[in-house]
Order: structure tokens, then C-alpha cells, then sequence
């Protein structure tokens, strides 16, 4: 999708746990390339994390990891305004005057609190109001555009139809904001074939030590076919991820050996290792600069928060005017 530079683009990551290859080519990789295409907001999810109850420790430190490594991954600061969600408080009020307009039908129908419920989370009142929150998130920055998964569209359809009965009521304040779904963005399949997820346990991390990491490509699974017989590519985890890294030619090499034979998957794992290592090499060396002056993120954060906090205190005004609290 072609954007214009007037354009505002909104995502959010939370602070939930170290980043993946999964995270990384399905969330991080277009965010960075999407601040080419308009202005970009995008926020440290910490409000949002709160829902799971984290040790504070733990959360405090992930806010940092996951900054440090959307940085180290080529975020740019002079075209996205990056900042934590909590450095911005109009947002929870806003939380609270889009709650007195949210039927609680709408979010009994959300997939998400379901979903979450079913896997065994303990229901609070924060998991189950989430997509208010999330609306409030979208709209107080009058965000045209929202990046997000196959599983947020339903939140953004709830953010529209919020914002709909905001204008109706109000007045035409709040922007109803596009979803743009990454179709195109491939499942990244994890260590045992599934899809990369930390609730899988069968990540491979963006950043780590390098026997660990060659460690667990060496782990991926694959099929029982003999060395000296053809294999089938389209069906091999290795040669998925080989995908995300290789260029073209790289590719059709290693589909002609599997297919001729002769080629162990031991051979493919470590070919595959070798292009991630490569591949991350620029991404690692900045990030261990950027891990000795942590209050130099810091203080990135700060200045996105700035921006945020004015760009998000002229939507309460007028909100504030237009429901008479003056």
C-alpha cells in the first residue's frame, strides 16, 4: 500500500518477553519499513502489558530490550516518534470517557479476552476493557493507519465503531482509522514447525550468544528422509526460514540440492545459521553500543514523549471541549 508523507501511522509493541525471529520479520521489520511511508508513532506497549500482572523488574527491563532493539534493528528516530505509553497519561483518560460510550456487548464479542480466557488467564477488568484502551491509543494521536496482525483486526473494527459513536454523539473530532493487515508477512515457523511464539517455547531469538543460537537451529525438525535422497523444500521448516534471509539466487541453489539429493539437513541448518548470523551482524554491533549508554535510549524515549504528549494533549482539549469539561 502506497502512503503519502501527511499520512499518520500509528503501532505499538508490548514489552512482553525477548524478541524473536517471529516478532522481528512479523511485526518489527515492517514497522521499520512503514516510517518510509508517513509520519510514524510508534509506542512501548507497558499499560498494555499490566493485563498479564509482569514482576516489575522483569517489565521495567523488557521496556529497555525491547527500545534497545527496535533500534539496534534500524528504527529511525528522526522519522518515528518512539516513546513509551505510560510517559502519555491523556491516554488513560481518554480510556475513561471512550468506556462511557463502549457497550459492554462489544467487547463480550472480542476473540482476543476469549481467546485469553481459554488459555487459562485469570479475567480482569484491564483484559476484558484491553480494546478500549487500545482505541484510545489509535485515536488520541489521530492516527489514519494501524499495521496489525490478522489477530488486532477485530480490536480495530472496535476502535472504529468507538470512535463512530464519538462523533455522533460529539461532534466529528475522532479519525476512524484504516487497518492495514500484513498479508504478505509469511508464519515464521519455530524450532518444532509451529508458528514462532513464546507460549510454544520454540523461539529463536533476534539477539544472542552465538553457541546458544546455533544451538537451536541445530534443534529445528525435520523429516526422517535419508541423506542420499531428494528432498521436498516446500515442506521443510530449514528451507522456510532460509527464505527470510536468502536472495533469490541463494534460494534456488539450495531448492536444486535438495531436490537432486546428497545434502544432509545438518548442512541446511548450518547454511541457515551462517545467513541469520550474517544477516543480524550491523544489528548486533549497534545494539551492544547502545546496552553501554542505556540513558542515551532513555532519553530517546523521552523526546518521542514529548512529541506524543503534545500531539495527544490538543485531542483532549478538543474532546474535552466538545463533552462540556472546560
Amino acid at each position: 500500500m502506497e502512503l503519502q508523507h501527511h499520512v499518520r501511522i500509528l503501532s505499538g509493541v508490548q514489552p512482553t518477553g525477548t524478541l524473536h525471529l517471529g516478532n522481528y520479520f512479523g511485526m518489527m521489520r515492517p514497522c521499520i519499513e512503514m516510517q518510509e511511508k508517513g509520519e510514524t508513532y510508534l509506542f512501548i506497549a507497558d499499560y498494555h502489558a499490566l493485563t498479564q500482572n509482569p514482576d516489575p523488574k522483569l517489565l521495567n527491563q523488557r521496556i529497555l530490550e525491547v527500545a534497545i532493539d527496535f533500534l539496534a534493528c534500524g528504527l529511525d528516530t528522526n522519522k518515528t516518534i518512539f516513546f513509551r505509553q505510560t510517559d502519555v497519561p491523556e491516554v488513560t483518560e481518554l480510556t475513561w470517557i471512550l468506556s462511557c460510550l463502549t457497550p459492554i456487548g462489544l467487547l463480550e464479542r472480542c476473540h482476543s479476552y476469549k481467546d485469553k480466557i481459554a488459555q487459562g488467564m485469570s479475567p480482569n477488568n484491564g483484559l476484558f476493557t484491553y480494546p478500549v484502551l487500545m482505541a484510545s491509543d489509535i485515536l488520541i494521536y489521530k492516527s489514519n493507519v494501524v499495521p496489525v496482525g490478522k489477530d488486532q483486526k477485530q480490536h480495530l473494527e472496535v476502535t472504529r465503531d468507538i470512535a463512530q459513536r464519538f462523533n455522533n454523539q460529539y461532534g466529528e473530532i475522532l479519525i476512524l482509522p484504516k487497518a492495514i493487515i500484513q498479508e504478505e508477512v509469511a508464519v515464521v515457523p519455530g524450532v518444532d514447525g509451529q508458528k514462532m511464539s513464546k507460549s510454544y517455547d520454540n523461539t529463536i531469538e533476534i539477539f544472542g550468544a552465538e553457541k546458544q543460537i546455533r544451538k537451536k537451529f541445530m534443534k529445528i525438525v525435520t523429516d526422517s528422509t535419508p541423506m542420499e535422497e531428494s528432498k521436498n523444500p516446500d515442506s521443510c521448516n530449514v528451507f522456510a526460514l532460509y527464505k527470510l534471509f536468502a536472495n533469490e539466487s541463494e534460494i534456488i541453489n539450495l531448492r536444486e540440492r535438495y531436490l537432486a539429493g546428497g545434502m544432509g539437513y545438518g548442512h541446511a541448518k548450518q547454511e541457515l545459521f551462517e545467513l541469520y548470523w550474517e544477516y543480524f551482524r550491523p544489528m548486533r554491533d549497534k545494539r551492544a553500543d547502545l546496552l553501554k549508554n542505556p540513558d542515551t535510549v532513555r532519553e530517546i524515549l523521552n523526546q518521542g514523549a514529548t512529541v506524543a504528549r503534545n500531539t495527544a494533549s490538543a485531542t483532549m482539549t478538543e474532546i474535552k471541549n466538545s463533552i462540556g469539561i472546560r
